[in-house]
């Protein structure tokens, strides 16, 4: 007897985070009906209109607003931005270029500055520990 693999279940909200997409917009079937790892793949490899539009246009969820605008969800929310944006309300805070995001942009920088010279501290130092251990055996 052979038995058919079932093809595991996804929520909506799931799907909706690794497409980048904000699930309110989307529409009502997507938002009631969960989605197997088949249907997910059709979506990333053929996206319906919709969801073209959507990637186009938004709403978009705050991590892709903060993403366009080379800021943090943080930045966002320290400036007030807590709800999703349209790509045209993105670009208009761009053109614009306020003092807030110009701000927000150089702290972003430097905490990605920082990460990256934590990282690479914490790598060389296992890299000595690693050293001293082989020495060792």
């Amino acid at each position: 007897m052979t038995s058919r693999k079932s093809s595991q279940l996804m929520k909506p909200a799931t799907v909706a985070k690794k497409l980048e997409i904000y699930l309110p917009a989307t529409p009502t079937e997507f938002q009631e009906s969960s989605i197997t790892r088949d249907e997910f793949a059709e979506l990333q490899t053929n996206p319906p209109q919709w969801l073209q539009d959507l990637r186009r246009h938004g709403p978009h969820p705050r991590s892709i607003v903060a993403k366009r605008l080379g800021i943090s969800i943080s930045g966002l929310n320290r400036n007030g931005y807590a709800d999703p944006l349209t790509t045209d309300e993105i670009n208009a805070i761009r053109e614009e270029e306020p003092k807030w995001l110009v701000v927000e942009r150089q702290i972003f920088l430097e905490v990605r500055a920082e990460e990256e010279r934590i990282e690479k501290e914490r790598a060389v130092k296992e890299a000595r520990e690693a050293r001293r251990s082989s020495n060792r055996h």
